[in-house]
């Protein structure tokens, strides 16, 4: 379980993630809402190989999303 502090270090890679990719963090959120089925780190692949985000970006991403369906 992600704790509210770990949610908190998540969030500090979001303005970068912006800036370097020119979308939205909602339009980050909506595709990985979308791949139904998929575990954390295939979906953090999926934003790499299709999306072409970094590592950190994509998994950032991918655990806030994750954590936010769990509460």
């Amino acid at each position: 379980m992600i704790s509210a502090q770990d949610l908190k270090g998540l969030a500090t890679y979001f303005p970068s993630i912006e800036k370097n990719y020119g979308r939205s963090l909602d339009h980050w959120f909506n595709l990985v809402h979308k791949q139904n089925g998929m575990k954390h780190m295939e979906v953090v692949s999926w934003l790499k190989t299709e999306h072409g985000l970094g590592h950190g970006h994509a998994n950032a991403i991918v655990a806030y999303c994750f954590a936010q369906k769990k509460t």
